[in-house]
């Protein structure tokens, strides 16, 4: 039996061309490769198309087809990606000269502690946009990095009420006994004040050129190493006292941690653009300390 297609019919009542036609959120799984090995993860992909004739509309169901042909339980790199876009352009028959592929997921990444032998998994947030014409084809990459700030002007002030309590406590000597300043710092006496630290995000948005496709735990990575403070998993005491002293030598406000991941996406040759947000969650203030930059 014939079944009729409304979709093919043209449309006489309204014709006008459409930028964008297509689905949002479905539910899609992904192998993710992650330090050489792939891992399962669960997305939510986005599929459109352009609409660039005058009929009722797209062929929708073949797009989602094609999501679970080309990129469900598949391992996801450049080439399956590839063919995803260019079976999608084709599946619409003349109807479409663009196509764009949205995908959002979590990324587990195993992080070790930073001295013991424990290690844990953290979740990066992480979207992927492809947009592809006839001639050419971009990929966008959006990733969530947390990590720790620690306020340059608060471990100042705190060292400074440190100062003047060791001037206090021991004013009345010349000379200090090496042991008993060393038990004095030791001891809850000598917790004068604790500069202000708070969880911290870079949310960056990177534009790659098109023959270039991600290693997502190496971007993770990279600009956790050009930050400096990574948030941890597992920690013994050994690792939080490691995590104080990371903090100690990478003092950083706002504009701080900008620099410096401004300064890691300059270096990359494979970003044709970019923009980004710092944003320190304010243990002191109600408010937060944002940064945005972009590359033009």
């Amino acid at each position: 039996m014939l079944l009729p297609d409304i979709t093919s019919n043209q449309n006489k009542e309204f014709p006008a061309h459409l930028k964008w036609v297509g689905m949002e959120q479905i539910s899609v799984p992904l192998l993710i490769e992650v330090n050489k090995n792939h891992t399962a993860v669960n997305a939510q992909a986005d599929l459109f198309v352009s609409l660039d004739s005058d009929a009722k509309g797209i062929h929708m169901s073949r797009l989602y087809l094609l999501l679970n042909e080309y990129i469900a339980e598949q391992k996801f790199n450049q080439q399956t990606l590839a063919a995803m876009m260019d079976a999608m352009l084709s599946s619409q028959k003349g109807l479409s000269q663009q196509a764009k592929l949205n995908l959002k997921f979590e990324l587990p990444i195993l992080k070790p502690a930073l001295l013991s032998n424990n290690s844990g998994y953290n979740a990066y947030p992480i979207e992927i946009e492809v947009v592809q014409g006839n001639q050419s084809r971009q990929v966008n990459v959006s990733l969530t990095i947390p990590y720790s700030s620690t306020c340059p002007c608060s471990a100042a002030l705190s060292r400074q009420l440190l100062s003047d309590a060791l001037e206090t406590k021991f004013s009345e000597q010349i000379q200090i006994d090496k042991a008993q300043l060393k038990a004095w710092l030791e001891s809850k006496e000598g917790s004068i004040a604790t500069p202000h630290s708070q969880r911290s995000y870079a949310y960056i948005q990177l534009s790659l050129e098109q023959s270039v496709f991600p290693d997502f735990a190496d971007l993770v990575t990279l600009f956790e190493q050009s930050i400096g403070t990574p948030v941890q998993t597992a920690v013994k005491r050994e690792d939080e006292q490691a995590f104080a002293a990371l903090n100690a030598e990478n003092l950083m406000f706002c504009e701080d941690a900008a620099r410096r991941l401004k300064a890691t996406l300059e270096s990359m040759s494979s970003v044709t653009n970019y923009q980004f947000k710092i944003e320190h969650q304010e243990s002191l203030h109600a408010h937060n300390a944002v940064v945005y930059d972009s590359k033009f």
